[in-house]
């Protein structure tokens, strides 16, 4: 079987921190762009970040999903602190089908710094989610780095 070809995200599931949730496009603001930062909306959805890359075959860019945690309030990125773990396995549905991706690294950026963070390098095919990390909500990202399983 062929991997699907790149295109759009619109949903993720990952059972591991109980994350199944439909994913919505979000732009940065020229103002975001220019000041290398990005708040998603006060809400608890994913957001992809339309700028960059999509999923499956022929990505040209790492995917982007990114959503709050918040605290006192259910989010689908709350347990991602304390429950995500290398080898990890989620599923990012497209138009063109669903990708199996297994989690390479879970690392915390301050969110300072995080807009010159390795993670904005090009790589095809990464999928990077980024949330609040719940043990410091105003001053520290966890990012989940993902590659791709081989369409099997």
């Amino acid at each position: 079987m062929q991997e699907a070809a790149a295109s759009q995200p619109v949903h993720i599931a990952y059972p591991a921190v109980g994350m199944d949730q439909a994913v919505l496009p979000l732009s940065p603001t020229e103002q975001e762009a220019s000041l290398g930062s990005l708040i998603p909306p006060p809400t608890p959805d994913a957001y992809w970040l339309t700028p960059y890359g999509t999923p499956g075959q022929g990505s040209t860019n790492t995917t982007y999903i990114v959503g709050h945690s918040w605290e006192g309030r259910p989010s689908p990125f709350n347990e991602i602190s304390s429950r995500a773990q290398p080898g990890d396995q989620l599923t990012i549905s497209t138009a063109q089908g669903p990708l199996v991706f297994t989690v390479d690294e879970i690392t915390t950026e301050y969110k300072d710094t995080l807009r010159d963070s390795a993670i904005w390098d090009r790589v095809p095919g990464r999928l990077i989610l980024i949330t609040c990390f719940t043990e410091d909500l105003w001053g520290t990202n966890i990012i989940i780095q993902a590659s791709p399983l081989p369409a099997g």
